[in-house]
């Protein structure tokens, strides 16, 4: 992979996100590492964008299209396999929790820090950062889930890993399931309407981050309960869709290339 210029942290932050929607099984302590590394990484980064792109969530969505080529995505029939041969809507049911339990993970890990950040008021200054991480790993999460849930239940964005990844956070932003007569549609690029949704989107899922600040773990607990409801929304609009397009989920075929080898 090639890497990003020195002193640009972009890489690493992709390579962290991905890594943090990889590992399903991650314990607590490795989370909360990776977290604390990500939002040092992303004060850094905030930093050299300017109150005003960081404020309208510009920058925050230039992170997830730059972070989403990472997102490790899998076929219909690893999916199968990582789920004791589950298929249908028991595997879409299982692939939605496996999602709940990480967006919930992520929220308990950001209250946990904001807990102590509390007895430390110094350390407050990185609040900021720290939401941004949450956001930005509970999107991902979500993002993969919807393009997993597409190969269940059969429908594939064709097109190179940037294409892929375009397609599926249109779909994230918008909460809305893909269309397999407008695949043909999708380029490598998002279009201004695709990110003015997605930067809304982000900006509505930092919000919901914003409890976890809360004093003493109450943050953990509202932060967790939030991720958890909010990402079962999403999978439950986004499944409704695709019933309706395509009849329900599809019987295990070859699966095409990941979001992962993005051009």
């Amino acid at each position: 992979m090639e890497r990003a210029p020195q002193g640009d942290g972009s890489a690493e932050i992709g390579e962290l996100v991905g890594r943090l929607t990889a590992e399903e099984s991650m314990d607590r302590e490795t989370r909360g590492r990776l977290l604390g590394r990500l939002a040092r990484l992303l004060g850094d980064s905030a930093r050299r964008a300017g109150a005003s792109g960081v404020a309208r969530g510009r920058w925050l969505a230039d992170l997830l299209i730059a972070a989403a080529p990472h997102i490790p995505i899998r076929d219909l029939e690893t999916l199968s396999a990582h789920h004791h041969g589950l298929t249908g809507e028991e595997l879409a049911d299982n692939l939605v929790r496996v999602a709940a339990n990480g967006t919930t993970t992520v929220g308990a890990a950001g209250g946990a820090l904001a807990a102590v950040q509390f007895t430390a008021p110094p350390l407050l200054l990185t609040a900021p950062a720290q939401i941004a991480a949450e956001t930005l790993v509970v999107a991902a999460i979500e993002v993969k889930l919807i393009a997993e849930l597409h190969e269940v239940y059969g429908v594939r964005v064709q097109g190179s890993g940037a294409a892929r990844a375009a397609a599926f956070l249109t779909s994230w932003a918008k909460r809305r399931g893909i269309n397999p007569l407008e695949n043909d549609s999708f380029t490598n690029a998002l279009g201004s309407a695709a990110k003015t949704a997605l930067r809304k989107r982000l900006l509505r899922t930092m919000g919901r981050s914003m409890t976890t600040m809360g004093p003493f773990l109450t943050g953990a607990a509202a932060g967790a309960t939030l991720n958890r409801t909010a990402t079962k929304r999403v999978a439950a609009t986004v499944r409704n869709d695709l019933r309706k397009s395509t009849g329900g989920p599809k019987p295990l075929p070859g699966g095409p290339p990941s979001l992962g080898s993005a051009d």
